[in-house]
């Protein structure tokens, strides 16, 4: 059950930003700041919320994206700088100095080492970005053997565009069962429900498409990061599922090594990992997660 709240930001003349942190934060642990996959919710870490192991070791704050969740803002447009900017305004409202980021597809190269590079601010001591790409949409991703994003996002922005109003609208099972698939490959019948459930409900009515088409503009015409990944300075724990449906573990192994200004930057690899590995994979990531942090937590 979600146990979403919002805070105020300020970014872009005023934004509601939705988190969930199961636990009361504790100042004497770490944080770990958790960033959603497209479309999809804070709900994406329930398998992290009920986990009592890592629940003990860290305080978990998961942010839903602008465009996302119950995360609101007044602005039609925005991109993903925007929503890191959200995500250190997010930390600064709720009294947390310092966390480490970890994000899923989207929340990996587009949340993060944007939020990350602003190494002045001090806030992020570490990254663990999750079955994801630090490339733009690009030729080169696809020869990578990463998905043709754009194409395949085209084909919804195509439905989403009617100027006219439409009040009743909701995403259809075609495009849930899209999201579902590619990110959780296979999965049980009850897990498609509650996502087909919750997809809906967080897009309906004429407010709700806009934002899906924001959402679905930004995944689609999003910067790439190669250039900028030297001046990350932080540790960075990458970890990529073998039957990831969307990036690969080759461009993994190559985009790692760009991160020349980390003083630890390493791979993981899952086999079998799906590319929502948080869900597909908990107990693997959990483990993961709690290692890494306990290594660089000073």
């Amino acid at each position: 059950m979600s146990n979403t709240k919002t805070i105020y930001v300020p970014h872009l003349g005023g934004i509601s930003a939705a988190y969930q942190m199961p636990k009361p934060y504790d100042s004497t642990k770490p944080t770990l700041l958790m960033v959603n996959a497209f479309t999809m919710s804070s709900e994406l870490y329930r398998a992290q919320f009920d986990d009592p192991h890592i629940t003990a070791s860290m305080n978990l704050l998961a942010v839903e994206p602008l465009g996302h969740g119950q995360t609101r803002t007044a602005r039609n447009q925005w991109t993903y700088w925007d929503t890191a900017e959200m995500n250190l305004q997010v930390l600064d409202a709720l009294g947390i100095e310092k966390a480490f980021i970890l994000g899923t597809s989207q929340g990996g190269p587009n949340l993060n080492p944007p939020t990350t590079i602003q190494t002045n601010c001090g806030q992020v001591v570490g990254i663990i970005p999750l079955g994801t790409s630090m490339d733009s949409e690009s030729e080169r991703s696809r020869q990578m053997q990463c998905w043709d994003g754009p194409s395949i996002v085209k084909a919804f922005l195509a439905q989403w565009a009617s100027s006219r109003p439409t009040p009743n609208f909701e995403p259809d099972d075609g495009y849930c069962d899209a999201v579902i698939s590619i990110g959780l490959n296979d999965c049980p019948s009850e897990v498609r429900q509650f996502w087909h459930t919750t997809i809906k409900s967080h897009y309906r009515g004429e407010e709700g498409k806009q934002r899906l088409r924001m959402a679905a503009i930004n995944l689609a015409e999003r910067d790439g990061l190669r250039l900028r990944l030297a001046d990350v300075t932080c540790p960075i724990k990458w970890i990529q599922g073998t039957n990831d449906a969307v990036f690969s573990v080759a461009n993994a192994a190559e985009e790692i090594q760009m991160f020349t200004g980390s003083p630890d930057a390493q791979l993981m690899i899952v086999d079998g990992g799906a590319h929502f590995l948080s869900a597909s994979n908990p107990k693997e990531i959990n483990a993961a997660v709690i290692e890494f942090v306990n290594a660089h937590w000073k």
